[in-house]
C-alpha cells in the first residue's frame, strides 16, 4: 500500500521472525482481553521498536508498526486454528463464517483507509494509517484467544443464546446511532468518487457483524459496532488534513 509497504532487508526479516514466533506462542491460560494485553510479547517488541534510535523516522515508525501487525495476524491465526479444534461442528462453521467475513471486510477497510489518507498530507497522517491498520488486527486476535480460553474452560460447548434485536437493546441502539451519524459524516467530507468505497466497506463490516452475531453475546456485539464507531469517528475527522 503506498508510504506503507515494508522494505527489504536483513533487519526487517529477522525482525519479523522474531514477533512471528512471538505471535505463534503468545497464545494466553486465560481470557485474554485488551486491557490486559499491555505485556504481550507483540506489544513489548514493537515498543522496543518505536524506541529506536534508528527507527525514530516516520518509515521507522510505520514499519514498527507494520511488524507488529504482522505479529498479531499471526497470533491470530493460531489462535484461531486451535479454537475450531475445541469446538462442536456447528459452532466450528459460526466461527468459519465470521473469520471469512472478517477478512473480507478487513480488505475493505483498507480500500477505504487508502481513499480516505488520499486526501491528507504530513508524517502524522502516515502514522494514523499504520496505526488503524493495526489495531483491528490486535483487537481479532484478542477476541480469538478470549473464545479459545473460554472453549477450554469448557464455557463454549454450546451455541450462544439468540440475540434479541438490536432496537430491543439500548446499548446496540444507541451504538448503531452514533455509527449511522459518524458514516454520514464521513460520507458527507469523502470526495464524491470515494465515496462507493465508504459503502463497499460498511457493507462488508455489516455482513460481519451479522455473522460475528452468531458466535458472541450481546455485549459483544456492542463492542463490535463501538469499535466501528471509533473507526468511522477517526477517518471522518481526518479526512482532507493537510
Amino acid at each position: 500500500m503506498r508510504a506503507l509497504q515494508p522494505t527489504r532487508g536483513a533487519w526487517w526479516r529477522a525482525a519479523a521472525l522474531t514477533l512471528t514466533v512471538a505471535a505463534a506462542t503468545a497464545v494466553l491460560p486465560v481470557a485474554a482481553r485488551a486491557e490486559v494485553a499491555a505485556a504481550d510479547p507483540i506489544d513489548a517488541a514493537m515498543r522496543t521498536c518505536l524506541a529506536r534510535g534508528d527507527m525514530s523516522s516516520t518509515a521507522g515508525q510505520v514499519q514498527c508498526m507494520q511488524m507488529a501487525r504482522l505479529g498479531w495476524l499471526a497470533a491470530g491465526n493460531v489462535a484461531y486454528q486451535q479454537l475450531q479444534g475445541k469446538l462442536p461442528a456447528a459452532q466450528r462453521k459460526a466461527w468459519e463464517e465470521s473469520q471469512k467475513r472478517w477478512e473480507t471486510s478487513r480488505t475493505a477497510q483498507w480500500t477505504l483507509y487508502d481513499a480516505v489518507f488520499d486526501t491528507t498530507h504530513g508524517s502524522s497522517n502516515e502514522l494514523t494509517e499504520a496505526d488503524m491498520q493495526l489495531q483491528p488486527v490486535r483487537d481479532r486476535t484478542l477476541s480469538l484467544r478470549s473464545a479459545l480460553a473460554n472453549a477450554g474452560a469448557g464455557a463454549a460447548t454450546s451455541a450462544p443464546a439468540r440475540l434479541r434485536p438490536c432496537s430491543a437493546d439500548a446499548q446496540c441502539e444507541h451504538a448503531t446511532f452514533d455509527m449511522n451519524r459518524y458514516y454520514h459524516r464521513l460520507q458527507t467530507r469523502l470526495p464524491a468518487h470515494a465515496r462507493p468505497t465508504l459503502v463497499k466497506a460498511q457493507r462488508a463490516w455489516s455482513a460481519y457483524l451479522e455473522a460475528a452475531s452468531a458466535v458472541t453475546d450481546e455485549r459483544g456485539r456492542v463492542d463490535i459496532i463501538g469499535a466501528r464507531v471509533a473507526t468511522l469517528k477517526r477517518l471522518s475527522e481526518t479526512v482532507g488534513n493537510g
